[in-house]
């Protein structure tokens, strides 16, 4: 193992996936739900998120270039998909806003895989990562830190329900707006690189 690689990619997984934060919005996602919900929820989550970074790392700018996609596309489709995600935030009235008549909606996927824990930004950061060192290494170096950052992630995750015990309801409704404020910015965001990225 390379140490230097590791620790390189490993701080960077950190900053792009943002554990804590990801926990945060998982709980006002979530919140509502039973227990067991939330916790088949977070693995699922990170199992699936873990699949796709790995695969994007080995094959995905081979991919993307075979199916005619760029990485700025992709950033416009998954901006658009958080912005989704923060309006709901912003104007549901409790609960998760995942549930209706009775049915409780999979969020694993979306939007907790794909665009938050998996997002455009992961998914560029992986490709750059992976097509700047050879397969022993990468192999050796940076599995181990997307493996590791996101072990940390799920705890993370199933860890979330206890923020409503600190912060409170009111604390906590608050919260979940100014999040998805946040994270509508955030996706603007996404959007115009890629536009930008697209017309440059």
């Amino acid at each position: 193992m390379q140490l230097e690689t590791f620790l390189h990619a490993l701080t960077s997984y950190f900053v792009i996936i943002d554990p804590i934060g990801a926990a945060v919005i998982f709980h006002g996602l979530s919140d509502g739900e039973e227990r067991r919900y939330a916790i088949r929820m977070a693995i699922r989550a990170t199992v699936i998120s873990i699949a796709i970074v790995l695969v994007f790392g080995f094959c995905g700018e081979a991919l993307l270039t075979r199916l005619g996609i760029t990485i700025d596309a992709l950033r416009v489709s998954g901006g658009l998909l958080l912005f989704y995600t923060a309006f709901n935030m912003i104007t549901r009235q409790g609960g998760s806003g995942y549930s209706k008549s009775g049915y409780t909606l999979d969020i694993s996927v979306f939007p907790m895989s794909i665009p938050l824990i998996a997002g455009p930004g992961c998914l560029t950061l992986t490709i750059l990562l992976f097509s700047q060192v050879e397969g022993r290494v990468a192999l050796l170096s940076l599995v181990p830190a997307v493996l590791l950052i996101y072990l940390l992630t799920l705890a993370m995750l199933l860890a979330a329900r206890y923020l409503k015990k600190v912060i409170g309801k009111t604390g906590d409704d608050i919260l979940q707006r100014l999040l998805g404020v946040i994270l509508a910015a955030l996706a603007i965001q996404f959007i115009a690189d890629g536009i930008r990225g697209i017309a440059g």
